[in-house]
C-alpha cells in the first residue's frame, strides 16, 4: 500500500485555504493545518476578522479544521515576519522607495520559513490558497503559471519561487474561479464560504501606512519641497515618503493643469511633480532577478510585463546587464513605475521570472 504523503495547509482562516485543506484531504493527503502567527497580537487590529493573522483567522482556521477532522496548529514566525516584511517596509519607505510587503511575506515566510518548518516534521509538501498553477514541462522543469481567474491571479507576487521550492509546493485553487472556490466551500458546509476577502497590509492598523511611518520611522519624514520638472518651487511637504508616484491628489498645491507625482528623490528632500506625461516609462532596470522558467537571462527576450499587482500587461523586450540585472524596455510607455515594486516577466501564462523595481526612465511631455 502506497503510504500517504503529507502536505502542511497554510491556513489564514479565508475560505481560500480553507478549500484547499478540503480538497487536498479529498485527494488523499494526509493533511494538516497550520496558521502563522505574523505579527503581535496586543496591537489594536488583532481582533479584525479582515486581518490575515488576527486572532479570530486562528479561531476561522481551527474551527474549519475540526469540521474537517485534521489537526490544527499555530506556528510563530513573528521575529522572521519582523526582519523581513516589517524592517523592510520600512526600511524601503526610508528610501524612498514603494515596498510590496506581501510579495517579501511570501517569498521569506510563507514560501520560505513555513516550508523549512514542513520538512522538518516530515511533511513532503506545503500547500496555499493562492491562485497560481504549477506544472512541469516534458524536461520536469517546474513551470509557474497564471491561474485561470484573471480577476484571482496570484502568479505576480509568487515569480520569486525556485525549482527547489516548487518541488514542494501546491496549489490546488489555481484551475479555477474565486466563484468556484465559494461553492464548492458552500456544499461542503465549511463556515468561510463567504467570508470577505482580506485587503489590507495585516500589521498595518486600519491601513494607514502613513501613520504606521509617522509612529514607526519618524526619523524619515523630512519636510521639504515640491518641485515641478524643472526644479521650481510649487508648495511644500511633510516627507517624502508619504507620496508615491503617479499620485493626484492631496498634493495640496494649485496649479493650472493636473499634476502628478513623478518623482521622489531621498537625497533632496523632494517630491517631483509633473504633467500626465511624465508619470509614463520607456524602460526600467530591476534587480534581485529570479528565474523560474529559465536557468537566467543570457540575451534579449521578449515577454510581456507587469510593473504593479492589478496592472494589465504591456509588452516589452527584457535584456541582461553585466551584473545581473535587467533592462526592460516597452513597446509602449507604462504609467507609474514605482522604484521598489516587482517587475514580473511573463511568457504567455508561464511566469518567466521578476526582479525589483530599481530606476524608471520618464517620458517627457
Amino acid at each position: 500500500m502506497t503510504e500517504k504523503k503529507t502536505v502542511v495547509v497554510g491556513m489564514s482562516g479565508g475560505v481560500d485555504s480553507s478549500l484547499t485543506a478540503a480538497l487536498l484531504l479529498e485527494q488523499g493527503y494526509d493533511v494538516i493545518g497550520v496558521t502563522m502567527r505574523l505579527a503581535d497580537e496586543s496591537r489594536d487590529f488583532a481582533e479584525n476578522d479582515r486581518g490575515c493573522c488576527s486572532l479570530s483567522a486562528v479561531d476561522d482556521a481551527r474551527r474549519v479544521c475540526d469540521i474537517l477532522g485534521i489537526p490544527h496548529y499555530v506556528m510563530d514566525f513573528k521575529d522572521l515576519f519582523r526582519e523581513k516584511v516589517i524592517d523592510n517596509f520600512l526600511a524601503e519607505y526610508a528610501h524612498g522607495r514603494t515596498p510590496n510587503p506581501c510579495i517579501a511575506c511570501n517569498r521569506y515566510v510563507k514560501f520560505g520559513g513555513l516550508l523549512e518548518r514542513a520538512l522538518e516534521i516530515g511533511a513532503q509538501y506545503v500547500a496555499t490558497g493562492h491562485y497560481a498553477r504549477i506544472e512541469q514541462d516534458k524536461t520536469g522543469r517546474y513551470l509557474l503559471k497564471k491561474g485561470i481567474d484573471p480577476q484571482k491571479d496570484q502568479a505576480y507576487a509568487l515569480y520569486h519561487l525556485n525549482q527547489q521550492s516548487l518541488a514542494h509546493f501546491l496549489m490546488p485553487l489555481g484551475g479555477q474561479t474565486k466563484v468556484e472556490t465559494r461553492r464548492l466551500a458552500e456544499k461542503l458546509g465549511l463556515p468561510v464560504a463567504h467570508k470577505p476577502d482580506s485587503q489590507e497590509i495585516c500589521f498595518v492598523p486600519d491601513d494607514d501606512y502613513k501613520r504606521y511611518l509617522r509612529e514607526n520611522e519618524p526619523e524619515c519624514l523630512v519636510p521639504g519641497d515640491i518641485v515641478d520638472t524643472e526644479g521650481r518651487v510649487l508648495g511644500h511637504h511633510a516627507g517624502v515618503p508619504l507620496y508615491t508616484i503617479g499620485q493626484r491628489k492631496g498634493l495640496g498645491i494649485a496649479a493650472e493643469r493636473p499634476l502628478y507625482v513623478v518623482r521622489l528623490d531621498m537625497e533632496k528632500h523632494q517630491v517631483v511633480v509633473g504633467g500626465a506625461g511624465n508619470v509614463f516609462s520607456s524602460s526600467l532596470v530591476a534587480g534581485d532577478c529570479n528565474w523560474i522558467a529559465i536557468d537566467g537571462l543570457t540575451a534579449p527576450m521578449d515577454v510581456t510585463i507587469k510593473v504593479r499587482y492589478g496592472k494589465k500587461e504591456g509588452a516589452a523586450r527584457i535584456e541582461p546587464l553585466p551584473d545581473g540585472r535587467v533592462r526592460a524596455t516597452f513597446a509602449e510607455p507604462q504609467r507609474a513605475v514605482t522604484p521598489g515594486q516587482s517587475a514580473v516577466f511573463y511568457d504567455g501564462d508561464v511566469v518567466v521570472g521578476g526582479g525589483i523595481i530599481e530606476t524608471a526612465e520618464r517620458r517627457i511631455s
